[in-house]
């Protein structure tokens, strides 16, 4: 059985999203493992027209890094050597903002929490999760949502 040492976890805040930090803090609980959360703020979506929205984008990075922060602590309450990283690539979709930051911190293995959409929300939503699936270098796990 193969053993991971560099769990990746994209964090946001949703319910699935923690259901999926739970189970990273499973994981690495069980030997010498590094968790890496990253949350990724685009940068486009607080763009109004042609008038850029910076105390919005300002706002989306404080807000991300909250998040980053209280699932850092709860990593850590449990013993888990955790590190964070704050990710604003504008116009990236995160299904690339993952792989590449995957790449380059060298995770063995991604955990990802999914809504588990179906049909036509899945086609306006878009899959996070499955974008990461399909453009991981390394292993996903899919925690499903409730």
């Amino acid at each position: 059985m193969h053993t991971f040492h560099k769990i990746l976890l994209p964090v946001d805040g949703s319910t699935t999203a923690n259901r999926a930090l739970d189970m990273a803090i499973k994981l690495a609980s069980g030997g010498p493992v590094q968790l890496h959360l990253v949350h990724s703020v685009d940068e486009l979506a607080y763009m109004s027209g042609y008038e850029y929205a910076a105390d919005l984008f300002a706002m989306a990075r404080d807000y991300g890094q909250k998040i980053l922060d209280e699932a850092a602590q709860k990593a850590k309450s449990a013993g888990v050597t955790v590190d964070v990283k704050l990710i604003d690539l504008p116009a990236q979709r995160l299904g690339e903002t993952v792989a590449t930051e995957a790449r380059e911190w060298g995770a063995d293995l991604i955990v990802v929490g999914t809504h588990g959409r179906k049909g036509i929300g899945r086609v306006f939503l878009g899959s996070g999760a499955e974008q990461i699936i399909r453009l991981s270098p390394v292993p996903t796990l899919v925690v499903r949502g409730e």
